[in-house]
């Protein structure tokens, strides 16, 4: 078993704290697992990402060219990104950001990919944690793929928020499922 996944979206959309959370949790699950984050100026609202790499047996580079999954929460990374899902990859995209009739060549783009639409955006406010898209499309990504126990998610939660904001927990565990409730009605 090996998942390759890259995330991305706009700096300030909490990419790298997803990407390492869902690190954190396969580790804490047993997984070999690898984060490798991308930092530049993206980091001040261009589009930034990071790759994941989840897998049962020894991860020999962190490099991820053609992606299993993708986490897509705006359109730049949409564009950037939909080319390289590897035939049969699934993309979960934030609808509420990327619309299909916005892009040129969506059909050539997503053709023998499985692109699916959630409202990251959305459920995030609906959660009372508007900023917490990341947690939303954490929760979909689980729960379309179930890799880990809610236990294991909210240890690497709770371990990742620290003390310092601890007071966080409840509005992104929320969200959290909120992306989980989604992605059962898809």
């Amino acid at each position: 078993m090996r998942f390759e996944i890259i995330l991305s979206g706009f700096g300030g959309q909490g990419v790298l704290f997803a990407g390492n959370l869902l690190a954190l949790a396969g580790m804490y699950r047993g997984y070999q697992v690898s984060f490798l984050p991308v930092y530049g100026p993206e980091m001040r609202g261009g589009t930034c990402h990071c790759t994941v790499v989840i897998s049962d047996k020894d991860i020999a580079s962190p490099l991820v060219k053609e992606p299993g999954y993708l986490i897509i929460l705006n359109l730049p990374s949409f564009l950037k990104f939909i080319p390289r899902l590897k035939k049969g990859g699934v993309a979960l995209v934030n609808e509420d950001l990327v619309k299909r009739d916005e892009i040129e060549n969506y059909e050539e783009l997503t053709h023998h990919k499985r692109v699916i639409y959630v409202p990251f955006s959305s459920l995030a406010e609906e959660a009372g944690a508007p900023l917490a898209l990341n947690l939303c499309a954490l929760g979909a990504f689980n729960g379309l793929l179930k890799l880990f126990s809610e236990d294991v998610f909210v240890r690497a939660l709770k371990e990742m928020l620290g003390k310092s904001k601890a007071h966080l927990f409840e509005a992104n565990f929320r969200a959290y499922l909120k992306g989980i409730e989604a992605i059962n009605k898809v």
